[in-house]
């Protein structure tokens, strides 16, 4: 029986619960109702396109392993995801993921060892046998242990070593699912659409590492020539443009006067040899001299040329992209506390001179929408403070705000950011106490989640992700350590409840684009940017737009809870060849 009939006959319908399990080899599980189902990884795509039940994964390594085969699913509900979302933390292996929801001590999770799924070793191959029987030393097949806890045979690769198992394992993930969802029906909320909307982003994340950023290699060469000279033949010819690089900043020195510019202690003797005295060497801090004397403006240079010679140069550019024009790396759907998508090898902090060579393949554009004081925003939903809601209504917040607060616009945006970093000295502490009168709902919220966190107290974002704080209480000896924990956790709130909403408005985008086939090619913390057929352009940018409106009615109605007090979220959309050309 194909999977579609299957699925039919359980009565399965849109939205339904369905484990979903893949090995190796391109085999795949489906378990649903009272059934569970076996064959090719082709069938899912069918299923999904007929039925679109919400498929279970375990990890995200389940949608890294379909995507690639051809298999792009449309949602799903990803076990680990959901872990992190309700307990904390960066750990979600099945096995830690499971003694949590059995309420089992977690610190007793057998170990699950390194290897990869599928992946046998010599104890696997003696059982596999009798795991494709349906038991396994002479015991039943399960993965759950007498304890309770998972065994480490099945979590370290043996569930995919044969089709019974295969389906065994996606039983239990949904099993786990249904766990999960309990729980955050307990919470109420926003937890369970914000549940559904970090897997799915896990799906995004496969299909980021997979399809890649499009850049163009010429130009990309060009602007490396441009910055830090033609590519080296050799280590003499790299020594030598280094040592030139250097020279332009040592010969605005005083004579006589030298230093290793990658030397923190000697760039301030440098300086200081030249009248410029500064407490620590931080581009921030340098900037403010960069007048003083021709010195800092060209150590500054230096190190942006720095930074791209080391990091982003012609071994990197060799490195990591592709011969067909992509720049890939591996993406995850949350950094940890705050939640926010993250890549490696450079594409979340690539130099602003290399988005030049960011160019749309031939026949496609670039839509790049931004949104606008996110965090502001958001901050007037969560809180449902009305003034700062109303302030949402404008395209540029600060405005109302320093209207509000009776200064002028910069000093109502060091206020702003004062209070949600709790910055409490200088410029931005005395604009930050205006606040208080100004935005009295937003800044007690502030306060709580500060003062929660000093105190050791978790923190729940907004849309129910679990911020841990504890570890030191109140009466620390440590003041400083307090305080700074009181300032992440204030931030953390709404960094946190900001990223929530970014992810859902990313994969809002991600369904609605499809028959416009257009593609996220990079999530950049309050940034998107799509790849589109150029006859798809102005329709994909209005959509883009439409999705934010109805990501914001869904995540925020009424302003956060505020009833009446709706705040407006807003996104700056833009269609390009380069992303450079985005302002």
């Amino acid at each position: 029986m194909d999977l579609v009939t299957a699925l039919r006959q359980a009565g399965v319908r849109r939205g339904d619960l369905a484990g979903l399990a893949a090995a190796p080899d391109g085999t795949v599980a489906v378990a649903f109702a009272d059934a569970a189902w076996a064959g090719p990884a082709a069938a899912v795509t069918a299923a999904d396109e007929a039925l679109r039940p919400r498929w279970v994964t375990w990890t995200p390594e389940t949608a890294q392993q379909l995507v690639p085969m051809g298999v792009r699913l449309a949602t799903c509900w990803d076990v680990a995801a959901v872990h992190r979302l309700l307990f904390g933390g960066w750990r979600a292996d099945p096995g830690f993921a499971w003694a949590h929801l059995r309420g089992l001590p977690p610190g007793q999770v057998p170990a699950a060892g390194s290897r990869s799924p599928g992946e046998a070793d010599l104890f696997d191959a003696a059982h596999e046998h009798d795991a494709a029987s349906g038991t396994a030393g002479g015991t039943p097949d399960n993965p759950v242990g007498p304890d309770g806890y998972l065994s480490p045979e099945w979590t370290r690769g043996g569930w995919a070593i044969s089709p019974a198992r295969l389906r065994r394992w996606a039983r239990l993930g949904r099993e786990a699912a249904e766990l999960q969802g309990a729980a955050l029906h307990d919470g109420g909320g926003m937890a369970v659409a914000t549940a559904r909307s970090e897997s799915t982003a896990e799906l995004l994340c496969a299909e980021l590492s997979a399809d890649g950023l499009p850049m163009d290699r010429t130009t990309a060469e060009q602007v490396l020539t441009g910055v830090i000279g033609p590519r080296p033949a050799g280590a003499a010819e790299a020594a030598a443009m280094r040592a030139a690089r250097d020279g332009e900043v040592l010969r605005q020195a005083p004579a006589g006067v030298t230093a290793d510019l990658r030397s923190p202690v000697q760039v301030r003797s440098l300086l200081a040899a030249a009248g410029v005295e500064v407490p620590d060497t931080r581009a921030w801090r340098l900037e403010e001299f960069r007048d003083s004397h021709p010195i800092v403006a060209a150590l500054l240079e230096w190190r942006k040329a720095e930074r791209i010679a080391t990091t982003y140069g012609y071994a990197w550019l060799d490195e990591h992209l592709g011969p067909d024009g992509r720049l890939r790396g591996a993406w995850t759907g949350s950094d940890g506390a705050a939640g926010r998508m993250t890549a490696s090898n450079g594409l979340h902090n690539m130099p602003a001179a290399m988005r030049r060579a960011v160019i749309a393949a031939p026949g496609h554009a670039l839509i790049r929408a931004d949104l606008g004081q996110i965090e502001p925003r958001v901050l007037a939903a969560v809180s449902g403070d009305r003034a700062l809601a109303a302030a949402t209504s404008a395209d540029d917040l600060y405005l109302p705000v320093a209207a509000q607060l009776g200064v002028d616009r910069p000093t109502a945006k060091v206020a702003m950011i004062a209070a949600m970093y709790g910055q409490t000295t200088g410029h931005g502490g005395q604009a930050g106490r205006r606040m208080r009168a100004a935005y009295p709902v937003a800044m007690a919220y502030l306060d709580s989640a500060d003062g929660s966190a000093r105190a050791g107290r978790d923190l729940r974002t907004y849309g129910g992700r679990l911020v841990r704080m504890s570890g030191g209480g109140q009466n620390s000896a440590d003041t400083a350590r307090v305080a700074a924990r009181g300032r992440y956790g204030r931030n953390a709130l709404i960094q946190g409840a900001a990223a929530e909403l970014f992810k859902m408005w990313a994969v809002t985008v991600r369904a609605r684009g499809v028959p416009l086939g257009a593609r996220i090619v990079l999530c950049l913390h309050d940034e998107l940017l799509l790849h589109v057929p150029c006859d798809e352009a102005e329709k994909a940018a209005r959509l883009v737009g439409d999705c934010l409106e109805e990501t914001a009615a869904r995540w925020a109605p009424g302003g956060g809870g505020a009833e009446g007090a709706g705040v407006r979220f807003i996104a700056d959309i833009s269609i390009v060849r380069s992303w450079a050309d985005a302002k």
